[in-house]
């Protein structure tokens, strides 16, 4: 976008709101960051560009605020004619049903990080500016599932979802299958389902989840099916092949 991304940063914690506008300054893509303490700011400062010929191209928000909250707030800007992206930013995870239901751009979990900031930055870019935003939003806004603690040789490292090809069930205990190696974690596959649920995995076996995206092949051979993940044949159980072809018929459709 001509001049960079203009932006608004809402928080009404000072510290929270000075580190925001930080990472959204040191981002070539943005332009101008604009700036308020609570929502009735917000929605002067949003007036004010408006009235300017200047409108907010995107707003990163808080949730929790004294007043008008954050998911008030979104439901406002959402119902607007030029209305901006919304990016949630934010240390619960529980306000992500919000989130998806005001069709927000993005949602990202406190502390921020600079490499998650810059997605969300290029969501909104990809999307267009003001008035577009409504139509453009489509992805599910999810907090981002957080890395796994595992031990390697006394030391203790994170490995996010997206290293992970697939998860192999033992017991009480999941194996974490990386393109480095392998990681036993103390948490059963269930669990694991649920929580990395939003970041692309999949059910394909009792013993086994897989990173949708690392899949390579899916291989049907008289009536039995596997997939290959990683150089690696897996089996798939009867009940999960149609859900799973399915699911590939569409992640192949979806615009890279």
């Amino acid at each position: 976008m001509p001049g960079g991304l203009r932006v608004l940063a809402v928080d009404d914690e000072a510290p929270a709101l000075d580190d925001l506008v930080h990472l959204l300054r040191a981002d070539p893509r943005i332009g101008t960051v604009h700036t308020a303490r609570d929502g009735a700011g917000a929605l002067r400062c949003l007036d004010r560009a408006l009235a300017e010929g200047r409108p907010i191209d995107a707003v990163f928000l808080d949730i929790r605020m004294p007043g008008l909250d954050g998911t008030v707030l979104g439901r406002v800007l959402a119902q607007f004619a030029r209305a901006p992206h919304i990016v949630f930013v934010t240390a619960f995870e529980e306000h992500a049903v919000d989130a998806f239901e005001i069709k927000a751009t993005d949602y990202i979990l406190k502390p921020v990080r600079p490499e998650r900031l810059a997605e969300a930055i290029r969501r909104v870019s990809q999307n267009g500016g003001p008035g577009t935003a409504a139509a453009a939003r489509g992805a599910v806004p999810r907090p981002e599932p957080e890395p796994m603690p595992v031990e390697l040789a006394g030391v203790t490292r994170f490995v996010a979802p997206t290293e992970v090809l697939y998860v192999e069930a033992q017991g009480d205990y999941a194996r974490l299958h990386t393109a480095n190696g392998s990681h036993l974690v103390r948490i059963p596959l269930a669990a694991l389902e649920d929580r990395w649920r939003d970041a692309g995995f999949v059910r394909v076996h009792r013993s086994h989840l897989v990173a949708l995206a690392a899949i390579e092949e899916l291989r049907l051979d008289s009536g039995r099916c596997t997939i290959l993940v990683g150089g690696t044949e897996l089996p798939v159980s009867r009940r999960h092949v149609r859900e799973l072809r399915d699911l590939l018929v569409r992640n192949a459709r979806r615009p890279s």
